[in-house]
């Protein structure tokens, strides 16, 4: 094993400071975020606000670093972000399949549009250019 001197891991943390590691910011219910490093176990923070949080985080990522090149360990570098092509195969039941296409035609738009929309809207997106009362639409389960 390899010492590393002071200088040689101040250099290390800068290096992977500057990389691309996913920060995830979670609002409490309490008030203030909640803040992680999911590629860093451990690596977590939290702020009052938004902009302290980051900060946060950006503090426990350098001390993070720090104590774990100190200790000799490997530092894992960011996951890879998998492509994606904005197409995927559904199975639903007929019955969703059927709700979906009544609720399309209704709006006059394709199944397709009308399902893209709602995941976006699922998942807090802004829904795919088509009516705008798509933006609006919710459902029931019966």
């Amino acid at each position: 094993m390899t010492t590393q001197t002071p200088v040689d891991i101040e250099r290390e943390v800068e290096r992977h400071m500057a990389l691309p590691y996913r920060v995830e910011l979670v609002a409490s219910e309490d008030g203030g975020y909640f803040v992680r490093i999911p590629d860093l176990p451990g690596c977590m923070s939290q702020g009052e606000t938004v902009e302290e949080a980051m900060e946060m985080i950006r503090d426990a990522q350098r001390g993070w670093l720090e104590v774990t090149l100190e200790n000799g360990q490997p530092i894992p570098l960011p996951a890879a972000r998998a492509g994606y092509s904005g197409k995927f195969t559904l199975r639903v039941p007929k019955r969703v399949h059927r709700a979906l296409a009544e609720a399309a035609e209704a709006e006059g738009v394709s199944v397709n549009l009308f399902a893209a929309s709602v995941l976006a809207m699922a998942v807090g997106e802004r829904a795919p250019a088509g009516p705008e009362s798509l933006r609006h639409t919710s459902f029931s389960d019966t």
